[in-house]
Formats: structure tokens, sequence, C-alpha cells
């Protein structure tokens, strides 16, 4: 007898998502795996009147709030009112495969006890080339998404990775629900990897899909490397760095961290965003007090070793620097029984 997986919600924060989210809508409406609700977040935007549900055949909430809480806070909202067992994260400009959701669902059990998943994502405007395939974070500060812009066909199996890429994530509401979701002060960039982190510092582990894939656009709403995506960045990765990283190697590293923020500061003007850099450390800084309480309270629950939580990070810095894959094997406590054959001939067709 086949398990049957337990009702998934796709979550959806959109704000001024109105060229993309309809076509995201088309894609969870062709999914061949029914068993789904979707919650949408009209977050403040100023085209969230022309959000329309009416074309999916799966039951669907639209949610309106009043100002553009941020991503982080939009998914945490649009969690406490998801249904199901899983929380499934889209981001309006991700468009899923037919056999997203089908993938992630025969992944639920091929993975028994697993928590956490990432999809392959794809660029959309050339679906050959990977957007990234799973988070990687390096003790000194700074993630990145694997593989981005090399050859999809470098995917070829499940992996084990830090964390998902939240464009295209799925996590168990429950345990989503017990490390305390996204941080909400983070508003958006950033807020995926400091909750893969926790999640690893609880416990947890992800495995990246091979044959759960989405294409995506990636920054089309917030811009790549605006402004606005560059304050975030810098002011995010050092709260993350600051709340996650456990002694002795959060007192090894700090030096390299401030010896990186005091060069961002020096190449400012060269890069000519001096003035953003400056106020997002500034403003990083400014609440250090809070930053360090929320620090105490996440160390003081970890519940895996440090050795543990320290293997799920990428210590060589050469892939950071290529921003290269770090997959690794799935360990055999990850798996039920025999592992059947994850579905990437059948994505590729």
């Amino acid at each position: 007898m086949v398990a049957k997986v337990p009702l998934i919600s796709v979550l959806v924060v959109a704000f001024n998502s109105g060229a993309y989210l309809p076509r995201c809508l088309a894609a969870l409406e062709a999914q061949s795996f029914r068993d789904f609700e979707v919650l949408v977040l009209d977050n403040g935007s100023p085209d969230g009147d022309g959000i329309d549900l009416s074309t999916l055949n799966v039951p669907a909430e639209l949610v309106r709030s009043p100002e553009n809480i941020g991503f982080a806070a939009g998914n945490n909202l649009l969690a406490r009112q998801a249904r199901g067992t899983w929380l499934a994260l889209l981001n309006p400009d991700a468009f899923a495969d037919p056999d997203w959701l089908q993938a992630f669902a025969d992944a639920v059990v091929r993975y028994d006890g697993t928590s956490v998943f990432g999809s392959t994502q794809l660029l959309d405007s050339d679906p050959d080339l990977l957007d990234g395939a799973g988070d990687h974070y390096s003790p000194l500060g700074l993630a990145w998404r694997g593989d981005r812009l090399k050859p999809a066909s470098l995917i070829s199996e499940d992996a084990e990775v830090m964390g998902p890429c939240a464009a295209a994530a799925f996590y168990r509401k429950d345990v989503f629900e017990q490390v305390g979701g996204f941080a909400e002060t983070y508003f958006c960039y950033y807020e995926d990897v400091e909750l893969g982190l926790r999640l690893r510092l609880a416990g947890e582990r992800c495995i990246q899909l091979a044959g759960a894939r989405v294409r995506h656009v990636a920054s089309a709403i917030a811009g790549q490397n605006s402004e606005f995506s560059r304050y975030h960045v810098t002011r995010n990765r050092i709260w993350t760095f600051l709340r996650t990283m456990p002694a002795p190697l959060f007192h090894l590293f700090l030096p390299l961290l401030l010896a990186q923020l005091g060069l961002i500061v020096l190449l400012g003007p060269v890069r000519g965003d001096s003035a953003v850099r400056v106020r997002a450390i500034r403003d990083a800084l400014a609440v250090l007090p809070a930053i360090m309480k929320q620090r105490a309270k996440i160390q003081a629950d970890r519940k895996v070793g440090i050795c543990m939580f320290l293997s799920a990070l990428s210590w060589n810095p050469a892939k950071l620097f290529a921003k290269a894959g770090d997959r690794r094997p799935i360990r055999r406590e990850n798996r039920a029984g025999p592992v059947p054959p994850t579905g990437v001939e059948h994505a590729a067709d």
C-alpha cells in the first residue's frame, strides 16, 4: 500500500507581481498532484486588485495586507493560516513543472523523517542553465545558491545541502513553527539562509530534489543587484552570522567578518555603493544588543553537537569564490528503504 502524503499548502507572497503571478498560478493549476491548497498574500501591492484565483480548481484563498510586510513576515502570516501538514513556498516569479508537487510527494515517502526539501531552480530565460540548486553557507558568513548559471545537466540525483532556497522550498509546518519560522526583521533576503541554519541547529536536514523543478525569473520584483537588495543582503548576512554561528567558531571567524565589513567600506567608492553599504552596516550594528539576545536563545535551543552543525557548512574557499555547488551524498539514515528513481528522466521529457 502506497503511503498517502498529507495536504500541501502552497504559499505565494505577491508584491507588484502582476506580470508573473498569473503564469505562476497557471503552473499550479497544471499540477498532476491535486491534494493541495493555495494561499496568496497580496502584500500591499498597488496592482493587487488584479489578483484572480478563480482559475484554480483547488481550494484557494487570497489574503490581503494593507502594506508590504516583507517576504519573511508574509510567509509567516500565510503559514499560520495554512491547513496543510506541509508548506510549499513558491515565489510569484517561479513557475513549477507539472510534476513539481508529485516529485515532492514521492520524496516525502522516500525520505521518511526528513522535514525540509529544496527544488531545482532553472533560469526561466534559459532552462538549460541553473538558477540554483540549494543554499550553501561559508563560516565566513557568506551564502550563495549553488551552481547558479551552470548547466542544468549537473543535477542528476537528489543530494543533501545546507538549506533550500525559499523561492521554491518545502517545510513541514510543525517544524517550521517550532523554530519560529522566518526572522521577520529581515524583511527579505538571507531569511531562508538564516532559517536553514536554525533548522540545522535544531537537528533537521535538507534534501535537494533533482526531480522537483521550477523555472525562476530571479529578482524580478526587487531587481538584481539593486540598492534595495544590496542593503538587505549586507545587513541581513551580518545578523545571520551573529545569530546562528555557535562558539567557538563564532569567536574564531568574527574578526574575519569584521575585516570583510571594513573591506566593503573601503571598496564602496570604487563600486559606487558606499552610502547604501555603510547604512546597512550601521543599521545591523545599531540593534546589536537585541541580536545578541536572540543569539543566546538560538544557541541555548541547539539540539545537535557542534560537529554535526559544522559539517553542513561549506569549508572549501574555492567553492565560495566560484559559487559552486556543495551537494553531499544522502546519508543512509535519511532514506526509508530502497530509493526509487528520482524522476529526473521524466521531468526532462
